[in-house]
């Protein structure tokens, strides 16, 4: 549809695009190409879901005018390794979302930058989230979705956490406009990734731009809740917390709170 449309390198590399108006989840589109046998490289984008979910479950409101955008892959990577691509996808939207800023706009207020595992903040608040999802085809392969939300025109009410839209920002850009900035960082950070063999250097990157870094943090990991120092992020994307008790904790998962949350 005419709404969205793919940047320039990522027309040039040969990324393919499926647009709708409003769809019930993008992700699920990508996972039904997925099991049909879809080559990949292929992005499938709407302004609006009925059927969004974020981690663990959780849905996701996307008000209409908004972006929802999930690509479709087949890296060469074990599964392990390829779990990494949420921090190619967090520092590629990272990429993105600061090209949209205007000029001398690094203000506090609108810095843009990554917290764990998986969202994008801006000036502190939440302006998207990334959520990852693997399909095992029926030729072995193991296909992988990297669905992205991002608060265009306007930001979720009644979260228990701040939540800013681009337009909120006084940034009046369309999704498409979204999009396009997106998948060509996706191809630049992509090719850094090289199927896991740039990990190192996309993880740096990821640290570069991160939230939070020597501030006060609290992980709910199921209800076990771990206060101290966010310190980094490890080798291989696990948080690194040094604990109120002096402890140095390695946490895989939780739901991750700074500030007055924490």
């Amino acid at each position: 549809m005419s709404e969205f449309w793919l940047g320039e390198r990522a027309g040039i590399r040969g990324y393919r695009l499926v647009g709708y108006d409003t769809v019930g989840s993008t992700n699920a589109e990508a996972l039904r190409a997925a099991a049909s046998g879809d080559v990949g490289d292929v992005w499938f984008a709407a302004l609006g879901q009925t059927q969004g979910r974020g981690r663990r479950g959780r849905s996701w409101d996307t008000t209409h005018g908004n972006l929802a955008a999930s690509l479709l892959v087949l890296p060469d990577a074990d599964p392990a390794v390829a779990a990494t691509l949420g921090f190619v996808a967090g520092v590629a939207l990272e990429r993105a979302l600061a090209t949209l800023l205007p000029r001398g706009a690094a203000e506090a207020d609108r810095r843009i930058a990554l917290k764990w595992p998986n969202d994008v903040l801006a000036g502190g608040a939440k302006l998207a989230g990334i959520l990852l999802e693997a399909e095992r085809r029926r030729d072995g392969r193991v296909a992988i979705v990297v669905g992205f939300g991002v608060n265009v025109v306007a930001a979720p009410a009644g979260l228990p956490y701040p939540a800013t839209s681009l337009r909120a920002l006084g940034i009046e850009v369309p999704a498409g406009a979204v999009l396009a900035a997106l998948a060509d960082a996706w191809v630049d950070c992509y090719d850094a990734w090289d199927n896991g063999r740039g990990v190192a250097d996309i993880l740096r990157q990821w640290r570069a731009a991160a939230a939070g870094v020597g501030a006060p943090v609290a992980v709910d990991r199921g209800g076990d809740i771990v206060r101290g120092i966010f310190d980094s992020i490890d080798e291989a994307g696990r948080l690194i917390v040094h604990a109120d008790d002096g402890r140095r904790i390695v946490v895989t998962a939780g739901d991750v709170h700074f500030g007055a949350t924490a």
